[in-house]
């Protein structure tokens, strides 16, 4: 059934969350999430306390009616007190801080010069001390879309929830190795008029955000989806974590809503938990501005001038444009898809810099390791740690000074991944290619009357690579007719 949106006025916004790649937000640890065994655990009782207009938020009432009791697990070497609510927090994690502000920028937002970081009372157990850190910076930004140009009404850093293990009928439990790792909330305005615009602008976002230091894979990135139709109400739709979901939810909200309004039932507002159909159920009630007040463990927070300047120097390119760029340099799509995904795109161009030759380089940071890996019996992340940017860009300049050939490169990144110093191995390439021709013959003499291609395939699999096909064919035909 074709739904006429602008009919039935459909009113949807985007919140998304995305983790940014650095170290905790008010702590020094890392936010590296662990599977092994926790050295220690907590346990605890959470209570709703009243907010900046002194009411308690009724969605913190409700957590606090099921009376739950929260077990925290922690690691000796990467859980500090900050996390446990035993310490206060220490100050904004800098790089954090540059990340959010390139973000903003990109989104055409205004950063406030000025800004006070709040608490925001969550109760469900998800935060050690009820209450998750925010901070406002940036606000009436845009994108353009297809349909029209969607605001963007604000930016915020805070710290992400701990992650949940398990739950029971009496309880939760939680692992503190999420807790506290930094996220960038960007909220959009309620200005997307169609299912189909809801997902463009959650791609959109995601082009930019991806241009930046954020974590990648599953997890990292959440989508929350309001939606509301004439005479109904809004409603936050909770984990739509898959993209491709986006569209659906918003639809079949609509529908759900224009249902119940038909039938003179109300819509109640409400936070509701998105299903892998697309479909959704109640979560709990939708929370009210009585849930934040101000952070009395940290001062103001001041975003200079110079230091929005200095962020602006290194202001990433958005992928579009970076895949422009690589596409003129004649990489085909499979690898400039694999740079991207493999996060080496940083990689690439610092090697270009010291040897304008594209297809080599992909080849020795995507297709090399693989096979050296293969070839050698060693772990392909082992290889990668072995053949650094440091050794990859002396191999390269050797290559340019023709202490090597091109078709050398490979074998000798092998042999480095298998223990020999660079000059050790470019020394056996450069003793291997005054004696090639020799080896060539001695092979065609002691096996006569073979064919061009015969020969080449006994040449190319004794010689390990050694000898690139042109190479060799040149040298076969000069001794076999």
């Amino acid at each position: 059934m074709e739904i006429d949106y602008k009919k039935i006025g459909l009113k949807c916004g985007l919140e998304i969350h995305q983790q940014l790649n650095t170290k905790k937000l008010f702590c020094d640890c890392p936010s590296v999430l662990r599977n092994e065994v926790h050295d220690f655990f907590v346990k605890r009782k959470l209570h709703a306390v009243a907010g900046e207009s002194g009411e308690v938020d009724v969605a913190a009432k409700y957590q606090t009616s099921l009376e739950k009791q929260f077990i925290y697990e922690g690691y000796k070497d990467t859980t500090c007190l900050v996390e446990l609510d035993e310490s206060p927090p220490k100050e904004i994690n800098s790089k954090a801080l540059g990340i959010v502000l390139q973000i903003s920028l990109l989104l055409n937002a205004k950063i406030f010069p000025v800004t006070q970081i709040m608490r925001k009372t969550v109760v469900d157990g998800s935060n050690t001390s009820g209450f998750q850190r925010t901070v406002l910076i940036a606000h009436d930004g845009f994108i353009e879309t297809r349909e029209g140009k969607i605001g963007i009404d604000s930016i915020c850093l805070e710290e992400d929830s701990a992650r949940k293990i398990s739950e029971t009928e009496n309880g939760l439990t939680y692992r503190l190795d999420r807790l506290g790792v930094p996220l960038v909330e960007i909220a959009t305005s309620a200005e997307i008029k169609s299912p189909t615009q809801a997902r463009e602008v959650a791609l959109h976002i995601g082009k930019i955000l991806r241009s930046c230091n954020v974590k990648r894979g599953i997890g990292t990135i959440r989508q929350d989806v309001n939606v509301s139709v004439k005479k109904g109400s809004r409603v936050e739709i909770k984990g739509v974590q898959d993209l491709k979901l986006i569209d659906k939810a918003v639809e079949k909200e609509a529908i759900r809503q224009s249902s119940l309004i038909k039938q003179n039932k109300n819509v109640i507002s409400e936070v509701r938990k998105a299903l892998l159909n697309g479909e959704t159920e109640f979560l709990r009630p939708m929370p009210g501005s009585a849930r934040m007040y101000p952070e009395t463990d940290l001062p103001l927070l001041k975003i200079s001038r110079d230091l929005i300047n200095e962020v602006k120097k290194t202001l990433p390119r958005l992928r579009d444009e970076t895949e422009r760029e690589l596409q003129d340099t004649g990489l085909n799509s499979e690898m400039i898809r694999l740079l991207f995904k493999r996060n080496k795109i940083d990689e690439f161009k610092e090697l270009q810099k010291t040897l304008d030759n594209p297809k080599l380089i992909a080849n020795i940071l995507l297709v090399y390791p693989k096979e050296i890996s293969s070839h050698r019996k060693i772990p392909q992340k082992r290889v990668e740690e072995i053949l650094n940017i440091d050794i990859t860009e002396s191999i390269l300049k050797n290559l340019k000074q023709n202490k090597i050939s091109e078709s050398h490169v490979k074998h000798v990144l092998e042999e480095i991944a298998s223990g020999k110093s660079i000059e050790e191995a470019i020394k056996l390439e450069t003793e291997d290619e005054n004696i090639l021709e020799e080896k060539i013959f001695k092979i065609v003499k002691e096996k006569p009357g073979l064919s061009h291609h015969a020969y080449m395939g006994i040449i190319m699999k004794e010689l390990k690579g050694k000898v690139s096909g042109k190479e060799a064919m040149e040298i076969i035909k000069k001794y076999v007719q």
